[in-house]
């Protein structure tokens, strides 16, 4: 067991705070057990293995950096680094985690494929690193270190090694969820054991969990112990939590009372000081030799000291590399200007004019070339641009960088030869034009390229006016990347300004750690010091990552007495410090900390004066200060009097704060912020604080507020960009026109000023604000050792569903666990909402070195926010916690008592004049084949007359993937083949008249042969589709189920199927023992039946439907031959069929029309089919279309499957059908034939694809028809065309229509599903009430039709659900009729359309299936308005289905892009349905493409995909737990 930390008197076995499940597998489960149960156990010898993080803590802060410096040698990316710490908040992080310890609550831990992410130190492999090791600036600022105390007290819990059990028993005890196993700890009572097994290159987590409490009962056939279903209940019990605030969206159907959505808090602070003052800096002095513009003091210092160095550059290891001399700099700066203004163009002619700008891109490491730049504009009075250079043409930002040239009309660019060679270059040697760039021309500034002006040549030196100077950029929170133009005056006074506050001397030395382009290193090491004759020695980044202490020895050898750094070069001078006794600091006069305004600077300075104060650095010297590129410098702590007390510091309240109030914290610890002051305002400024939203009113005084000022010395505006410029740099308060200061701050104690967070990093959550930074410290406080990449997080702020949500995106060491990354994303969810009262929205883990960096390795926060909205972040891991944080969701709704509802109010609206909503389609009538149907009524009959009268008549033709034709049947050959299996049927079958018989058969005219077969038989036929060979385990069962349901006498099929049938392979799925007779149709004996069968009435049973409903219900229809003869005669009558007439058919024919138009109405109608098997497209995709053309079809049927299969497959390439001959202008009607709402995507996409192939943008239409009715709308020959609407989607939701414009807001268009069938009444009932509804409303489709199913085929016959569904009565209205209801919803809407009888045309749209609905919050949903929004999220999506699980909403989508593209999903998933259905998804799963099963008719079968996924067996890529 882990040493028992010094100073804790009373110590528990730590407890893990999360238990995970995760996937468990054996594979080379000894390879790695030794080594990673090693520290946990006590070697042979007694000995004690302490893991690194469980030593005790050394006692005070330099002693552990002394001790740090004897373990670590080195800096490696993996190790933590002890960075700026603050122990007081990781105290605070611990003790919140701590509270969160006691509740004993399992998080479900995201299901991973293991051969594609699982990370393992072995196969890991990093993308190159590209940056320094603590690159990232803001987070070094704010990383805490862990006390080793703190850090002790949550090591794993220990195993003892399971000895006396194999592998195997341990994990199969585990997987059930078992505690017994006797090798657990004492935590196992705890429900919470965990023990560490190894596999190859993998980790596995084996978790034994027990719950306590009530499980939700499972569905059935839904195994109790499925992983899937364990960590779902995990969630669930996760979400019943009280949470604050209370959680309205999660509602349940037995909750009595709904939670409303939360109110603002009463008991908020507000502000309650005076109205600020506005503070005022001390005059800036008037020096006498001060000089009239900043070029004029280069002129000075070039002619008086031409020897005093202005510069000196260091080299890669950091020794000096050149030094430029102010004779040298003034010379070379007057040839550029000269160059610039003469010699650019041809023939002398000049290029550039006073006030043009030119961007100067010249690398870190090179200061020198770029002083001689900036000065040789300035004295050319060109505007200098200084940026970043360009590394590649995707560079993070680039396209803004080229937005800001655009803005400033850059055409030129002035760099160096060795920058210029490395710039990336196309294949022409030319440079490559960088993406959002304006095309530009590369001037070389070395020596030998400028041309020396004639004696006569002086640059013009005016004094300091108003026109802009130079141009810094400024990158915006939103990303853009703006100019700010800097005058000439204010460039003097700023300098001015900060002389008198740092207290400049003629000829001191300055050490620069910053960035020269931009900011304090351009304002102190370019501006200033020339103004002073300073000495500038210049240390680049490059160095600093070779050589972090090179500033350090900078300073003690050349007697520096100023330094200016940012916190990160504080922190890694500590890291490198190795007690050097020659380093002395005591010439320090200033050490300019540059990032001081972050308020978590606090501590690293603290820090850095700890380790260096024995080396003369003294604590007054530290001056923090307040900068932004619009205002330049706000404030600076000026250098203090050795022995007088340093300033105070503020501990203030980090609730007050979001709440924008100032509250000195006394009482809650957990939630303290301390900040150090920035100093006073700047001679000759004038500072106040207004509030941030709103127009600038003055803040009171304990108010949180940005800063603004009124200075000589600031930015004028944003170049070319007047309209932002307005709102920033004149703003009116008071009177005063004030250019602001874009940082929230405080103002506090004798007007020192104190900052809190800058604007870029401030989070507006819920009318709270949250600072980013303050984020990214609390959750480096929660020892991210085993999980962050070198401290590298980033914190923003997306918007969803009106509101904004916190994102953390952090990178994860290569070598980190599974368990421990998902360990500290729970961790950091807990303490950031202890501590800041706020939920994290999502969190994500990526692979080290893949966040977009800034030109100085820290984290470009824009780049990485858009990559997460775009889905291009490729996290590792990722955890959503919607539940938490989206707490304005509208109110779910009450379901109304029946009896009250929508129905009875109808009542009013009728009576008053509103129209039932009720259509029909034409009657019936007489038809000019009177006489047959008198005779013939049954179909039997009609084939028998066929027979006689048109012998050779050719019914069928059946196709080949080739377009040959493979068999045709002509009325005779159809009639004879029919009765050999009648006869083969009395003989070998032994069947009686009634019985059922199954026919199993490929699509073909063996098919439909025996269903006559059967008819002259007597029997009742029930097409079955067979099993496929290749999939036998998925396909035979429902064969099975089938054959049992329906008892079925005996089986007819073709050779091959009986084989397959009887196959060892099918007797491991079924019993093959018990099938009944087989009867193999492929060799019949040449004999007739002695009779042919005819019905004694027509109400007597024709055959059955059987059909797998998308539920994943299997019913079973009986259709009577009335019926039968009554659909045909409907659907003759809609289509015209005639014996003279052609039709292709592309359907699978066992059920629903598809059996119908395959089977029954050629025989009925005399009319011609063309049989495609849709199997066959698969092998010839352009089948279908082809024969078409090549039979000039008027009228074709196929299914949603073939139109996609045509539309993906071919859609592409009509020019080379079209150059094939293929030509589609014969087609009249094509129709869909399906069971739902009318995909109108699809159908409108089928149509403009094939336009260019002559199909009529008319013809393409749907059926549609349901289980009690086979076909209730179908488009005809006549008739008006389909008519589509919009409908609003919220009103749907609450079972009401509202027609809307095309394009409006949350719109879903709807088709009208063809016209009603000859002889269908449709009327709209309301499902509770059973009364008629008015017109445009939603309600259940009932229909009134002579060809409706008798009923369900039931062994026992449920009488009550046959009458509720086939015979049922409207409560009021007409209560005689009966009418079978389709459990389909829709609505009936009038046109103004004309139908044939000059009539207007009532259109029937189908909105979906009442059993696929979803209830949530109390609305219905329909899954496929759900799917097509995921399908919409992301272009890698390639299909989606929904369903719930215990009011959980689960959405699968398939991957169709790389598996790295996986994690990308989820958020965007959740995104969309959260902002489109105002509904939180609880589970993400994402699946390989294809693993949705679709049916026949191309329905998604989404209860097949939930028993499936609760079963675990879809071998998911990524499951993601929404917390």
């Amino acid at each position: 067991i882990a040493r028992v930390p010094a100073g804790i008197s009373h110590w528990s076995p730590p407890k893990p705070i999360l238990p995970v499940l995760c996937d468990i597998t054996q594979k080379g489960y000894e390879k790695k057990k030794t080594k990673l149960l090693l520290p946990f156990f006590i070697n042979a010898s007694g000995s004690t293995h302490v893991s690194a993080h469980t030593q005790a803590p050394p006692p005070s802060s330099s002693s552990r950096y002394r001790d740090r410096r004897s373990r670590r040698p080195h800096r490696s990316g993996g190790t933590r680094d002890d960075r700026y710490r603050s122990d007081i908040h990781t105290e605070t992080v611990q003790a919140a985690l701590a509270k969160h310890k006691e509740e004993k609550m399992a998080l479900p831990m995201p299901t991973k494929r293991r051969s594609t992410y699982v990370q393992s130190p072995v196969m890991n492999c990093t993308p190159p690193d590209s940056s320094s090791g603590s690159e990232n600036e803001s987070a070094l600022l704010r990383q805490s270190s862990v006390g080793a105390d703190l850090e002790a007290l949550d090591t794993p819990s220990l195993l003892q090694p399971p000895s006396l059990q194999s592998p195997d028993s341990w994990i199969n005890h585990s997987v059930q969820g078992s505690s017994t196993s006797s090798s657990a700890s004492s935590t196992l009572s705890h429900g919470e054991g965990k023990l560490c097994v190894s596999g190859q290159g993998e980790c596995v987590y084996v978790c034994v969990t027990v719950f306590v409490g009530p499980l939700t009962p499972h569905p059935p056939g839904v195994p109790v112990n499925s992983r899937v279903s364990t960590k779902i209940q995990q969630l669930l019990n996760t979400l019943k939590r009280p949470k604050r605030p209370p959680l309205s969206e999660f509602f349940m159907d037995d909750q009595e009372e709904i939670v409303e959505v939360p109110q603002p808090d009463p008991n908020t602070p507000r502000p309650e000081g005076r109205p600020i003052i506005p503070v005022k800096g001390e005059p800036l002095g008037v020096v006498t030799n001060w000089p009239p513009a900043l070029q004029a003091a280069l002129v000075r210092w070039g002619a008086t000291q031409g020897k005093s160095p202005a510069l000196t550059a260091l080299d890669i290891t950091g020794k000096p590399l050149y030094t430029l001399t102010y004779g040298k700099l003034w010379s070379r700066s007057v040839k550029l200007a000269y160059t610039l203004l003469n010699k650019l163009g041809p023939k002398n002619e000049q290029v550039l004019k006073p006030g043009d700008r030119v961007a100067l891109v010249y690398p870190n490491s090179d200061p020198g070339m770029f002083l001689v730049a900036f000065y040789g504009c300035l004295l050319a009075e060109v505007i200098p641009v200084p940026i970043e250079v360009p590394l590649s043409r995707k560079d993070a930002g680039s396209s803004q960088v080229g937005f800001l040239l655009g803005s400033c009309s850059v055409s030129l660019a002035l760099t160096s030869e060795i920058c210029l060679k490395g710039l990336p270059k196309m294949p022409t040697g030319e440079i490559l034009q960088f993406k959002g760039w304006p095309r530009l021309k590369w001037v070389v500034t070395d020596s030998k390229y400028l041309t020396k002006p004639g004696k006569d040549w002086q640059p013009h030196i005016p004094t300091a006016n108003t026109d802009p100077a130079y141009i810094e950029y400024k990158a915006s929170k939103e990303g853009t990347v703006m100019g700010v133009a800097v005058s000439k005056v204010a460039m003097l006074t700023h300098c001015q300004a900060l002389t008198q506050a740092c207290n400049y001397c003629e000829g001191e030395t300055l050490v620069n750690v910053l960035d020269f382009k931009k900011d304090m290193g351009l304002w102190h090491g370019v501006l200033t010091s020339v103004m002073n004759r300073i000495h500038t020695i210049s240390v680049p980044y490059a160095v600093m990552k070779a050589c972090p202490l090179s500033w350090v020895q900078r300073v003690h050898i050349h007697k520096a007495r100023v330094a200016l750094v940012k916190c990160r070069d504080l922190h890694w001078a500590m890291m490198a410090h190795r007690e050097q006794r020659d380093t002395s600091l005591e010439s320090l006069h200033m050490l300019i900390v540059a990032d001081g305004a972050n308020p978590w600077s606090v501590s690293s300075c603290d820090a850095f004066l700890n380790v260096f104060q024995i080396h003369g650095l003294k604590p007054e010297v530290i001056c923090p200060c307040a900068t932004s590129p619009e205002a330049m410098t706000v404030a600076i702590r000026r250098p203090g009097v050795p022995g007088t007390p340093l300033p105070a510091r503020a501990i203030l309240s980090m609730g007050g704060l979001s709440h924008g109030v100032i509250r000195v914290n006394a009482e809650d610890k957990n939630s303290a912020l301390t900040v150090q002051d920035v100093g006073h305002v700047m001679p000759g400024a004038l500072m106040c604080i207004v509030k941030p939203e709103g127009p600038p009113q003055l803040c009171k005084t304990d108010e949180i507020g940005e800063i603004v000022v009124n200075s000589r010395a600031g930015g004028n505006m944003y170049y070319g960009l007047p309209g932002v410029t307005k709102n920033t740099f004149e703003v009116q308060t008071h009177n005063h026109s004030i250019p602001p200061y874009v940082l929230q701050h405080i103002l506090h104690l004798g007007n020192l000023i104190f900052v809190v967070g800058k604007n870029e990093g401030l989070l507006m959550v819920s009318g709270r604000r949250h600072n980013a930074d303050d984020l990214v410290a609390t959750a480096l406080a929660v020892e991210p050792v085993k999980t962050v990449y070198r401290g590298r997080i980033a914190v923003f702020s997306v918007t969803v569903f009106y509101d904004e949500r916190i994102v953390v995106v952090a990178e994860q060491r290569p070598d980190a666990s599974e368990e421990d990354s998902f360990q500290w994303m729970s961790r950091v969810l807990q303490a950031i909402d202890s501590i800041h009262q706020v939920g994290l929205y999502s969190l994500a883990l990526v692979p080290a070195n893949t966040l977009p960096k800034t030109h100085l390795g820290g984290i470009h926060i824009f780049e990485t926010k858009q990559n997460f909205l775009d889905g291009n972040l490729h996290p590792c891991n990722i955890l959503m916690c919607p539940h938490t944080c989206v707490t304005n969701l509208p109110k779910p709704r009450q379901k109304q008592p029946v009896g009250v509802g929508p129905a009875s109010i109808m009542v009013g609206n009728l009576v008053a004049g509103k129209r039932i909503a009720q259509a029909a389609g034409r009657d019936l009538g007489m038809i000019e084949d009177q006489d047959l149907v008198r005779k013939h009524q049954f179909l039997s009959e009609a084939l028998q007359w066929r027979a006689q009268t048109d012998p050779d008549h050719c019914l069928y033709v059946l196709l080949n993937a080739k377009g040959l034709v493979v068999s045709t049947a002509t009325c005779v050959q159809l009639h004879k083949r029919a009765e050999k299996i009648a006869a083969a049927l009395t003989e070998k079958g032994s069947v009686n008249t009634g019985n059922n018989v199954v026919l199993l058969y490929p699509p073909g005219i063996d098919l439909i042969a025996s269903f006559y077969g059967c008819l002259y038989a007597g029997c009742v036929p029930v097409t079955v589709r067979p099993p496929h060979p290749q999939n036998l385990a998925a396909t035979l069962p429902t064969v099975r189920m089938i054959i049992d349901v329906s008892k079925a006498a005996c089986i007819l099929t073709t050779q091959n199927l009986m084989r397959i049938l009887r196959s060892k392979e099918a007797a491991a799925t079924v019993n093959i023992k018990t099938w009944p007779t087989i009867i193999d149709t492929d060799d019949l004996p040449r004999r007739r039946p002695p009779m042919i069968y005819k019905p004694p009435t027509a109400e007597m049973i024709a055959y059955l439907d059987f059909s797998v409903s998308t539920t994943g219900m299997l019913t079973g229809v009986k259709i009577s031959h009335a019926a039968v003869s009554a659909l045909c005669r409907s659907i003759k009558l809609q289509c015209e069929l005639y014996s003279s007439r052609q039709i292709a058919i592309c359907l699978d024919p066992y059920c629903g029309l598809g059996f119908v138009l395959w089977c029954l109405a050629s025989v009925y109608s005399g009319h011609q089919s063309i049989l495609i098997p849709p199997l066959e497209l698969e092998s010839c995709l352009p089948l279908w279309l082809s024969t078409l053309s090549q039979y000039r079809i008027r009228d074709t049927f196929c299914s949603y499957s073939v139109m996609e299969l045509c539309t993906k497959g071919i859609g592409t390439q009509t020019e080379i059908l079209k150059a094939r001959g293929l030509n589609l202008s014969c087609v009249r009607s094509c129709v869909v034939i399906a069971e739902e709402r009318p995909r109108l995507a699809l159908t409108m996409s089928f149509s403009k694809l094939f336009k260019d192939l002559g199909l009529s943008p008319r013809a393409v239409s749907t059926a549609f028809g349901s289980r009690v009715n086979l076909a209730i709308c179908m488009q005809g020959t006549t008739g008006p065309d389909t008519s589509t609407v919009y409908v609003d989607m919220k009103s749907l939701r609450h079972d009401r229509v509202r027609l809307v414009e095309r394009g409006a807001p949350q719109s879903l268009p709807l088709m009208e599903s063809g016209k009603i069938l000859p002889g269908v009444r449709v009327i709209i009932v309301n499902p509770e009430t059973r009364g008629p509804l008015g017109d445009s409303h939603l309600g259940e489709i009932w229909i009134n039709s002579p060809h409706s199913a008798s009923g369900y085929y039931a062994i026992y016959g449920e009488e009550s659900l046959q009458a509720d569904h086939f015979n049922t009565k409207l409560s009021f209205g007409d209560p005689t009729t009966l009418w079978a209801r389709t459990g389909y919803l829709g609505f009936v809407k009038r046109t103004e359309l004309l139908d044939a009888a000059g009539d207007r045309h009532d259109a029937l749209f189908v909105v979906g299936s009442l059993d696929e609905t979803l209830e949530l919050r109390g609305l219905r949903y329909h899954p496929i308005d759900i799917e097509t929004s995921v399908s919409r999220a992301h272009r890698s999506i390639a299909e989606s289905a929904v369903f719930t699980w215990t009011n959980l909403l689960v959405v699968v989508a398939e991957l169709s892009g790389s598996e790295q593209d996986a994690l990308d999903l989820v958020p965007l998933v959740t995104n969309v349905v959260l902002e489109e259905h105002h509904l939180i998804v609880g589970v993400v799963v994402i699946v390989d493409p294809g693993v949705i099963p679709i049916n026949s008719r191309g329905e998604k079968q989404r209860m097949h995909l939930r028993d499936s996924f609760l079963a675990d067996q879809l071998d998911p890529i990524y499951v993601a737990y929404n917390m």
